[in-house]
């Protein structure tokens, strides 16, 4: 059966109430960005197809649905880390993000593309990444298509964890006035420090197999400057902030239990070392981001963890607990 939601969103498109949900190529001649098609997953989730302009490609989005789709709902652009949404390392594998907006009123978009890409607006295309208008794309492109679609209150804010964790920070200082919240997991705030670059170049390069320097430019360049949240962070004043970072100890998480570990002993040493070494360098630069903005006179919720690794259920964990920063900007649930 199809909920009222899914049946308003099929009279956005104009087409009958189908599985596969797909809209007529008219806008691409326009060279202008618009919903391709919609693939209905369940009652509350829809993979949303949508046409970049900036990019010429279409860009796959989970969108989950409000748990009330009789008035309208906010919108959390929720970013997964390096991965973009490809393989195992994301929110729907490695949370409980379906029970956790079960009963939620949010819209709650998720692309599924954009590995190692930073979600920023590259200077040039790479040969390995292709070109990359993540910027123009989730600030100007897709809201107004989201909005359309879903009938949304025109409300956003947005969460993101380790690389997505430094985007969501970066889009903010892009848009101020887009995002009315922010949530920052496990994100290092620094783009033009030696620190900041060396986190990006093991990201793009070393994982991703891509030029850094197709970025943001020279690393001794402006680009880098223009980007970086800490150098920025007067745009976040009048956002409200939520930013996380532990010091890399084992804590809670660290078993072979955990839903990221699986019962494998190679894992857990994995997160116990990659991911303590990791988060102990995004624990130095959340601490100076956090001075920065006591500095600045501009308020923020920083959750600075004792014990914790840079690993999904520490930030399953500041999703919930973020929650009731980024519903009351929201004005929701």
């Amino acid at each position: 059966m199809i909920s009222a939601l899914f049946q308003r969103i099929l009279a956005v498109v104009g087409v009958a109430a189908t599985v596969l949900v797909a809209l007529p190529n008219i806008a691409s001649a326009q060279n202008v960005s618009y919903l391709s098609h919609i693939v209905v997953e369940n009652e509350r989730a829809v993979v949303a197809h949508v046409y970049s302009a900036a990019m010429d490609r279409v860009v796959p989005l989970r969108v989950r649905t409000p748990a009330d789709t009789s008035r309208a709902a906010p919108t959390l652009y929720l970013l997964n880390g390096a991965g973009g949404g490809q393989g195992v390392a994301t929110w729907d594998e490695q949370t409980d993000i379906d029970e956790f907006f079960a009963d939620k009123n949010v819209n709650v978009v998720t692309p599924l593309d954009g590995s190692f890409s930073y979600y920023t607006d590259w200077r040039r295309d790479d040969p390995v990444l292709g070109r990359n208008k993540w910027t123009t794309f989730l600030t100007r492109e897709l809201p107004p298509v989201i909005d359309a679609a879903f009938g949304t209150t025109g409300v956003n804010a947005i969460a993101g964890l380790s690389m997505s964790g430094t985007s969501v920070l970066g889009l903010a200082i892009a848009k101020p006035t887009l995002y009315r919240a922010v949530g920052a997991y496990s994100g290092c705030a620094e783009t033009s420090t030696e620190l900041g670059q060396l986190y990006i170049q093991t990201v793009v390069e070393s994982r991703g197999g891509a030029d850094v320097e197709n970025m943001w430019g020279p690393l001794d360049g402006p680009g880098w400057v223009e980007n970086d949240p800490y150098v920025n962070a007067e745009k976040l004043r009048g956002i409200d902030l939520y930013v996380s970072s532990a010091t890399g100890l084992p804590g809670k998480h660290e078993h072979l239990g955990a839903r990221s570990v699986g019962n494998d002993p190679a894992l857990l040493l994995n997160q116990v070392v990659m991911g303590g070494v990791i988060e102990a360098a995004v624990d130095d630069c959340t601490r100076r981001l956090a001075a920065r903005l006591e500095e600045l006179d501009i308020p923020a919720v920083f959750e600075f963890r004792p014990t914790g690794t840079h690993s999904w259920g520490y930030w399953e964990d500041d999703l919930h607990n973020s929650w009731p920063m980024l519903a009351r900007a929201m004005e929701t649930r």
